[in-house]
């Protein structure tokens, strides 16, 4: 009987879980309406949408009108950002070199659009978490409108940006901030009026959902024009015909993650915890990014490996033994190269850096495989 092959790249995406697919299933069977009709058949598809957008919009705190489905995350940002820029008249945006490529590529693209616009970079420590008091510093230097656009988990080491101190600067020096929770949404609780957040992006895929979905919480003060042209759907924010399946799919995705956060999250630490003693005790050349839990995402191990010729290749010769694991972010159009984020962390390092992303359907008799394949190469 061949073996089953192993999973562990969650942080790029996750398995659709099975409850998901049944409501998927359903949907496609049974809203075959187009929202935006007025017949019955349209006013059911739209009843089951609405449904899906409290549900959401519950769970993080915010009013319905306030979620926008898009496509994923990538959408959610760019038209944060844009419309930050466009709409908003912002002239200075606070980022960070590290963030996801969807916001340093559209960064890159509104300044040749914009010659007037400032893009400051915050300081780090030395995991990539963004500095409170460098944000203050740089907040305290102009009255100009500024956004402040950090992710609240790095995709690649999970370092976590500490969101509650961020957003008290913001608010105190009246920046409106936008952050990238598509790591974070679901793993932990995200109460909208707590931090005060004008922007938040997420994406189904990263919390058991379907792929091609996801949804930009937009505060009432700060609406924004679409990217897209067409129809009024998403009221004028996001035309073109509602992804009903996935929406719903989304939905489902996270409200199983609010019901069962507690349970996931302790297994999933406890898979992290076994393999970082076993790599401690059985690979002791290896060297961890994170061993704070209160610091980095709990699902994602960064490691980097001793060089050697087997090193370099570890995610290929990982994958060949039956084990599928990242070599950073899962948005490089499939090179294996040296990332962005791992150049700024590490600039004079020749190790290979690998990164181990949980579930919890992910057992220990997994990462006992893991630790052992990763011996032979070492």
């Amino acid at each position: 009987m061949k073996q089953q092959r192993i999973y562990l790249d969650n942080a790029a995406t996750t398995p659709l879980a099975p409850e998901v697919l049944q409501i998927v299933i359903e949907a496609y069977q049974s809203y075959i309406g187009n929202p935006s009709s007025i017949h019955t058949h349209g006013r059911m598809a739209k009843t089951a949408l609405e449904k899906a957008r409290k549900q959401i919009a519950q769970i993080i705190g915010a009013g319905p009108g306030e979620i926008y489905f898009t496509s994923g995350g990538t959408e959610a940002n760019n038209t944060a950002l844009m419309g930050a820029v466009r709409d908003l008249g912002i002239r200075r945006i606070i980022s960070s070199r590290l963030e996801h490529p969807s916001v340093l590529n559209m960064l890159n693209h509104l300044q040749t659009q914009y010659t007037d616009l400032i893009v400051h970079w915050i300081k780090v420590d030395d995991k990539g978490a963004p500095l409170p008091e460098d944000l203050d510093t740089l907040l305290g230097q102009s009255q100009e409108e500024t956004l402040v656009s950090l992710m609240h988990a790095n995709n690649e080491t999970g370092t976590l940006t500490d969101l509650a101190s961020i957003s008290q600067i913001c608010h105190d020096h009246h920046a409106i901030l936008h952050t990238d929770t598509v790591q974070t949404m679901g793993y932990y609780p995200l109460d909208i009026e707590a931090l005060n957040v004008g922007f938040l992006s997420a994406s189904a895929h990263k919390f058991y959902g379907p792929k091609g979905v996801g949804f930009l919480y937009m505060s009432n003060a700060n609406i924004v024009r679409p990217l897209l042209y067409g129809g009024q759907q998403e009221r004028g924010i996001r035309s073109g015909t509602e992804n009903i399946a996935g929406i719903l799919g989304l939905a489902k995705a996270l409200t199983l993650m609010e019901e069962h956060r507690a349970a996931r999250k302790k297994k999933i630490i406890e898979l992290r915890e076994y393999l970082i003693k076993g790599i401690r005790l059985h690979l002791p050349q290896c060297t961890l990014e994170h061993d704070n839990i209160n610091k980095c995402h709990y699902k994602i191990v960064n490691m980097a490996l001793p060089p050697s010729p087997k090193a370099e290749l570890a995610v290929i010769n990982l994958d060949i033994a039956g084990i599928s694991i990242s070599g950073g972010s899962a948005c490089s159009s499939g090179a294996e190269k040296t990332s962005h984020v791992m150049e700024i962390l590490h600039p004079a390092d020749v190790r290979k850096h690998i990164r181990v992303s949980f579930s919890h359907h992910n057992t220990i008799e997994e990462i006992d495989e893991l630790i052992t394949q990763l011996s032979k190469i070492i």
